[in-house]
């Protein structure tokens, strides 16, 4: 007969498994850093996104993630990954200079992106587009507005040659 033709019609039993899905609780993603580490110019052990550092002490002093937090308050889903975060996660993506989500890969356990993010571990791609699409229009309006206000609040002193900001 057409040996071929039982070969595939018989059914195989693999003896691999997937992992069982484990969701992650708040307590194992989210952790808090207050220090800023001293930066020394000298031969230390640093990652290729060392220059973060600079942003950690920027966006505690604009607030921002208080700041993005308010922005989606109207949302009434509790998620372990915030929209502030994944909206903060897609800021800081942006500053390292990448364009497409899955390139979320390249520095995904870089403890310094960890750290200005405030978490163990980051979000999967689909975590992240899940909760793209959970924004509604008035937190988008919201979002919107805040990044209008920050435009509008800062001020270039040309004489001292710096960037200065005023109180939101």
């Amino acid at each position: 007969m057409n040996k071929g033709y039982n070969e595939f019609s018989r059914q195989k039993t693999t003896f691999f498994r997937r992992p069982p899905q484990v969701k992650s609780s708040k307590a194992q993603i989210i952790t808090k850093f207050h220090k800023i580490p001293d930066i020394k110019f000298e031969d230390q052990q640093l990652t290729s996104f060392s220059g973060l550092l600079i942003f950690q002490l920027f966006f505690k002093r604009i607030e921002l993630k208080d700041k993005l937090q308010k922005c989606f308050s109207n949302l009434k889903l509790s998620p372990i990954f915030g929209h502030h975060l994944v909206v903060m996660l897609l800021i800081i993506h942006l500053i390292l200079g990448f364009r497409r989500l899955r390139e979320i890969d390249y520095y995904r356990d870089d403890p310094l992106v960890l750290r200005l993010m405030g978490l163990k571990k980051l979000p999967d791609v689909s975590t992240i587009s899940r909760s793209l699409s959970q924004m509604d229009t008035q937190s988008i309006g919201n979002l919107r507005r805040l990044s209008r206000s920050f435009v509008m609040n800062v001020n270039y002193n040309s004489r001292e040659g710096r960037i200065e900001s005023h109180k939101m």
